[in-house]
């Protein structure tokens, strides 16, 4: 008989690679339908305690933080209303409800009374958003982030997303965290957002001039570059730059992290920390550090959830301790070390955050800002439970399950 015919090496690793990404793109179709149904028969309540905004002064320079975004709004808006000579707006969401109206309408009147306006929204994350609402007053210098913004299609620094959140008002005052524009960020989830008013705002406007000079297009005119008049180095941004392979952000966490003898404390919306963060970060509990991570039980994005689930064990295992904030989204991005050192910023502790978008961060070495984020984060922990690697172990099988399929997914989110 003769023998039955082989099939070549290629084509079963195809077929190998179709069937695993069907039973991926299925597992995560299927999470995706079981979290919308979770989503409307528990929507998100915003209800969590709040603290308010309470004025540090650092090194030269006045710092706020806000935990609350109907106060963080009020407060940019007013900002705006008081400018004279410049505004730099920058956002990765810009919503076309209330609170996107009011950002729109109060930039708008303040280029009109000859306001130097300056704005940049991120094209792909604003697709949703209705036309009409993008289209602004001519007195506005408006850049939209293109969908794609490089030479090589081949290159992952060409669909880089601008995934900053800035606002530098007469180059003397300047907002940065984790909030988006619109009233879903307002009152329904937890962020954290950092005023900086000071010679320390030039961090934030710098960034933003750098950026807007690059991007440009010939229609724009280019920002003068005005160099730090005086700055600390114990307040300064970290800046993600695709374009220029530059990502110091992920350096900045290990550098922290390495260096905590007391405490850690981080918060984030998207917690899918590299080999090499997660090794820093379970160094640090062996050698008597307390590592307190607090992330959203469930996020807006159920895909990521589960990926990120992959490393709990290890976490757990390790002497990590986990926090599941409840009954909202919490989506800041900050970090304090030993009650001395602090982060506040916008980037995501995961792979396109860390290596693939432009962010930025702020870090302040000061023991006023750290002690006001341990505050925060106490308050915080009063609205979550922890999770043990008792219940973690526990959980059914089927879910072990869908944690092995997903977990390929991790370099990609």
């Amino acid at each position: 008989m003769p023998a039955a015919p082989r099939l070549p090496l290629r084509r079963v690793l195809a077929w190998t690679g179709i069937g695993v990404l069907t039973v991926q793109v299925g597992a995560a179709l299927a999470l995706m339908a079981a979290d919308a149904l979770r989503k409307r028969r528990f929507p998100p309540s915003g209800t969590f305690p709040r603290i308010p905004p309470e004025e540090v002064e650092a090194h030269g320079s006045r710092l706020t933080v806000y935990t609350d975004g109907d106060e963080l709004y009020d407060a940019m808006l007013a900002d705006i209303r008081a400018a004279r000579e410049t505004v730099f707006f920058e956002t990765y969401i810009w919503k076309a409800d209330e609170v996107g109206e009011r950002f729109k309408a109060e930039l708008t009147e303040a280029a009109a009374r000859g306001v130097d306006v300056y704005v940049i929204y991120d094209t792909f994350a604003n697709l949703v958003v209705p036309r009409a609402f993008k289209q602004f007053d001519d007195r506005l210098q408006v850049l939209a982030f293109g969908l794609v913004n490089g030479r090589s299609p081949l290159s992952p620094r060409t669909y880089a997303r601008d995934h900053r959140k800035l606002l530098v008002v007469d180059e003397r005052v300047g907002y940065v965290g984790g909030y988006n524009i619109g009233k879903l960020y307002s009152d329904t989830w937890r962020d954290t957002h950092l005023r900086i008013e000071g010679p320390a705002a030039w961090e934030l406007s710098n960034a933003f001039v750098d950026f807007w000079n690059y991007y440009k297009k010939k229609r724009h005119p280019e920002l003068t570059d005005r160099g730090a008049r005086k700055w600390d180095a114990r307040i300064r941004a970290s800046l993600n730059l695709p374009n220029r392979l530059l990502f110091p952000v992920r350096g900045m966490y290990i550098d922290a992290v390495e260096r905590a003898v007391r405490s850690v404390d981080i918060t984030q919306g998207y917690f899918l920390p590299d080999e090499e963060v997660l090794d820093a970060l379970l160094r640090a509990v062996r050698r008597g550090v307390e590592v307190r991570v607090l992330v959203p039980e469930f996020s807006n994005h159920v895909v990521a959830d589960w990926v990120a689930r992959g490393l709990l064990s290890r976490l757990l295992a390790g002497g990590v301790r986990i926090f599941l904030f409840q009954h909202a989204m919490v989506h800041a991005k900050t970090a304090t070390v030993d009650g001395r050192w602090t982060t506040i910023g916008t980037t995501n502790i995961d792979r396109l955050s860390m290596t693939g978008n432009f962010e930025i961060n702020i870090e302040v070495y000061d023991e006023g800002l750290a002690h006001r984020m341990e505050e925060v984060f106490a308050t915080d922990l009063t609205n979550a439970r922890e999770l043990t690697l008792e219940e973690w172990e526990s959980r059914p099988a089927w879910k072990r399950v869908v944690e092995r399929v997903l977990r390929p997914l991790a370099p990609l989110l």
